[in-house]
């Protein structure tokens, strides 16, 4: 057995076990390395896997300069393209014989890595991490690669009717604002960049004073330490990221339409949101998992598709973003049923700005998010992912412990002044993409057929 398919199995392996401990149970230990780099780490001796995810703040595409938007997305696909005196193939080569992965992306806000290596060849394996992110080479052989599959993404988005509705409410909704530019930039922006783009991005955004850093498996602190000065170490000080500027969704009801000759719509309709940091994100969070982040137990699933079968999918999600949080939903239907499923969401909306929400959907709200929040550390990696989500939001290392406790205080008067807050008055704004009919009646003639009920409870909608 290769070392590769050996990391997945016991990945794996240290799913299953970790499925039964619950997150509370954690040990969540806050390492400094003696050079002064910070960790969170979780150390697992379940299976002989380290995982470590990083994040960069002021990495993501918000953060492109005009005119070069794709920049950031360039980068994540480049840094395991060759580091140091290592070409693409030699690099890769090496990673493989060390078992190890690792991959890279970024979101508007930042840019992440995730590192899974086995315990036994760490030292090597965290060394080519740290190569790959202070003398990344951005070779031109692997650079005109990976931009002919981005540019290959890009075309396929410009057909891709909910990659068109995304931007198409983006733009509405932020305008100029960095948020509103395409994360994969565009053919003509991808084209400009050049090779010092990306060395001036790795240099400038590769730091050690924006970075986060969570760690899992078989470590001790001390041993962490060395391997963080050893990897992290060569960063500088400093970053030197632009400030992206506030940004607030204009509280003035909008309509976007993308004409396209599609049987179907797409839409998407959204509205100013919270931050995370805002008292008032928790009571928001469950107030949408009865609004629409409950799948199939929320009101808009129940009276849009459930009652009425006038869409095949729809639900709502916080998104709590640095510099501009909204609130999302998005359905699928008939160009038939456009309007009308429209005219029943705002309804929705309205009576639960007005009325907030009953005991038992309290209730039952709660039972599902509290119950289902040890799933999110089922494995290593996710145990991963949700310590740097915490860092990165600065909920508190405390967070794991406190978090079910924060969901069970949540009271009716609570959801009703954040409802209010939220979805009082008509600000949505709503971009379809599609042929849709606008009339909150269905044509004379539209046959609807009963939605099929779900096979399997869908998995829980909004972040934290």
């Amino acid at each position: 057995m290769t070392r590769r398919p050996l990391l997945v199995l016991l990945s794996a392996a240290a799913a299953f076990v970790l499925l039964v401990a619950p997150a509370q149970a954690m040990k969540i230990e806050r390492v400094v390395s003696p050079g002064g780099i910070e960790a969170w780490l979780v150390e697992e001796t379940a299976v002989p896997v380290i995982v470590m995810n990083v994040a960069w703040e002021g990495g993501g595409s918000a953060s492109d300069p005009r005119g070069k938007e794709g920049l950031a997305n360039l980068v994540s696909g480049l840094l395991d393209e060759g580091a140091g005196d290592l070409d693409s193939e030699t690099f890769q080569t090496r990673l493989a014989s060390t078992g190890a992965t690792m991959s890279f992306s970024q979101d508007r806000d930042y840019f992440e890595g995730r590192f899974k290596t086995l315990a036994d060849r760490r030292d090597e394996a965290f060394a080519l991490f740290g190569l790959a992110l202070t003398k990344p080479r951005f070779d031109a052989d692997a650079v005109e690669r990976i931009r002919a599959q981005i540019a290959t993404i890009i075309a396929r988005n410009m057909e891709d009717p909910g990659w068109i509705a995304s931007q198409a409410w983006a733009k509405a909704a932020y305008g100029s604002h960095p948020y509103a530019r395409p994360e994969d930039g565009t053919q003509g922006s991808l084209a400009r960049l050049t090779a010092d783009d990306l060395h001036g991005f790795a240099t400038k955004v590769f730091a050690r004073d924006n970075l986060k850093i969570a760690v899992v498996g078989p470590i001790t602190s001390s041993e962490l330490g060395t391997l963080l000065d050893k990897t992290f170490g060569a960063l500088p000080a400093h970053a030197h990221v632009p400030t992206i500027p506030e940004v607030k969704i204009p509280a003035k009801a909008k309509t976007v339409i993308e004409k396209r000759p599609y049987p179907q719509s797409v839409v998407l309709f959204g509205r100013q949101g919270l931050k995370r940091a805002d008292p008032d994100f928790v009571p928001a969070y469950v107030m949408n998992y009865v609004l629409g982040g409950g799948s199939f137990s929320s009101r808009l699933m129940e009276e849009v598709r459930a009652k009425r079968g006038l869409v095949y999918s729809i639900g709502t999600y916080l998104v709590p973003q640095r510099h501009g949080a909204f609130i999302m939903g998005q359905l699928g239907t008939k160009n038939a049923s456009v309007g009308l499923s429209l005219s029943i969401i705002r309804k929705e909306l309205a009576r639960m700005a007005d009325g907030g929400v009953t005991d038992k959907e309290l209730a039952d709200a709660k039972t599902y998010l509290t119950g289902s929040y040890p799933l999110r550390f089922n494995s290593n990696g996710k145990i991963a992912g949700e310590l740097l989500g915490i860092q990165t939001e600065n909920l508190g290392i405390d967070y794991v412990e406190k978090r079910n406790g924060m969901i069970e205080s949540v009271t009716k008067a609570d959801i009703a002044r954040v409802a209010k807050r939220l979805l009082a008055g008509d600000g949505l704004i709503v971009s379809i993409v599609g042929e849709p009919n606008m009339s909150e009646t269905l044509p004379a003639g539209t046959k609807l057929r009963p939605m099929p009920e779900p096979s399997a409870r869908p998995s829980e909608g909004a972040a934290q």
